[in-house]
């Protein structure tokens, strides 16, 4: 099998021999015939314990993520803190953060629970719990460098990080390949496993008081008229007029869990789980039946073979990204500072050789319209 380059360094999917890519990028190999009517721009599944991908769609094609990419803050700082650690806000902790942001409601003056604060990342999307966060770790650009850090090891080479939130930025980049190793990563550690789960949770409101807060992944609280996926573990949706809807999620079905990444569908308000809850059903249906089209990478820190620049080892999906630029951006989210440089040089330079080659390269977005969901 070929796969069609989406950029010219390797990338963490390796592949099995088998035949040739289907029409629109579409890489699968046996089973039923893929659902109906998948309108997303760019798709992934894959099987969680062995990393086998099942079918994709331009699984590389570079794409704004959205809060699906605080799946890779959540995976560089969960273990930094305990949970039961308490800490009082202040006002600069909550300066800079971007407006129009989806926020839980994180106060000045009040004391949280580290473990209240990942509830308001995971639950609300909240960009004021990951800004808490990030300046508890030392501050918005020592965190961006290291998840970038993070990002390198887990070998998502497709993902160029602005801000730790995944809030619109010019040059924030994620792919739905670089998603399905964030979850999948993410998903070995238990506090991730069980925060991205949960349905609800009392939080802080100020004055002794707690508020009721729910979780805006719909296949997991059956919200908006999507019905609740059997199975479902999470991991984490997403919303910006740039991103569109984005989700990335897993469930498991008879001892098989899967993860799937759907991003950008063309339709707004529940396409994203429409299609997530298609892509799983076809994935659980299929047993033996599909064959592996690729092999997510594991993480060079753990033992993961280091995926060649040479070419050698080609992406899947198609070429092209729906943005590029640099990593400014409005308030504290922009300047990375020094730490970024150092991130920067232990890659090589890859980002920037990437960025002139896509350059030249790169497809044009298509004009999509997608309905708000309830997050950014």
């Amino acid at each position: 099998m070929a796969f069609a380059a989406a950029a010219p360094l390797g990338a963490p999917l390796t592949s099995p021999t088998s035949g040739p890519p289907l029409a629109d990028g579409v890489r699968v190999d046996g089973g039923s015939a893929l659902p109906e009517k998948l309108t997303a721009r760019a798709w992934l599944l894959a099987d969680h314990d062995s990393g086998e991908v099942l079918a994709s769609y331009r699984a590389h094609l570079r794409l704004a993520p959205a809060s699906t990419l605080k799946m890779l803050f959540a995976d560089t700082l969960l273990g930094r803190f305990e949970r039961t650690e308490r800490y009082t806000v202040t006002d600069a902790d909550l300066a800079g953060i971007p407006s129009g942001s989806s926020l839980v409601g994180v106060e000045a003056g009040v004391t949280y629970t580290v473990e209240q604060l990942w509830q308001g990342v995971f639950l609300r999307s909240g960009n004021d719990a990951v800004q808490v966060l990030a300046r508890m770790n030392g501050g918005v650009a020592k965190t961006v460098a290291e998840m970038q850090a993070r990002a390198a090891d887990l070998q998502a080479l497709d993902t160029h990080v602005v801000s730790p939130d995944g809030y619109d930025h010019e040059g924030q980049l994620s792919s739905a390949h670089d998603l399905a190793l964030f979850a999948r990563h993410g998903l070995k550690n238990a506090d991730f496993r069980a925060y991205c789960g949960t349905r609800s949770a009392r939080f802080p409101a100020g004055g002794g008081r707690t508020s009721l807060i729910e979780n805006t992944d719909r296949l997991l609280s059956g919200t908006y008229g999507v019905t609740p996926y059997p199975g479902l573990i999470g991991v984490k949706n997403g919303y910006t007029s740039s991103a569109g809807n984005t989700f990335a999620g897993a469930a498991t079905r008879a001892g098989r869990t899967l993860v799937v990444t759907v991003l950008h569908p063309r339709s707004g308000h529940n396409a994203v789980y429409e299609e997530t809850a298609a892509l799983l059903d076809w994935g659980f249906a299929q047993g033996s039946s599909a064959r592996a089209v690729g092999t997510l990478a594991e993480a060079l820190s753990e033992g993961g073979t280091r995926v060649s620049s040479s070419g050698e080892v080609p992406h899947a999906g198609a070429r092209g990204s729906s943005a590029d630029g640099g990593a400014g951006g409005p308030g504290g989210w922009g300047v990375l500072g020094g730490a970024a440089g150092v991130v920067a040089l232990a890659a090589g330079g890859a980002y920037a050789l990437r960025r002139r080659r896509a350059r030249r390269a790169r497809e044009a977005p298509s004009a999509e319209t997608c309905a708000q969901a309830s997050e950014k």
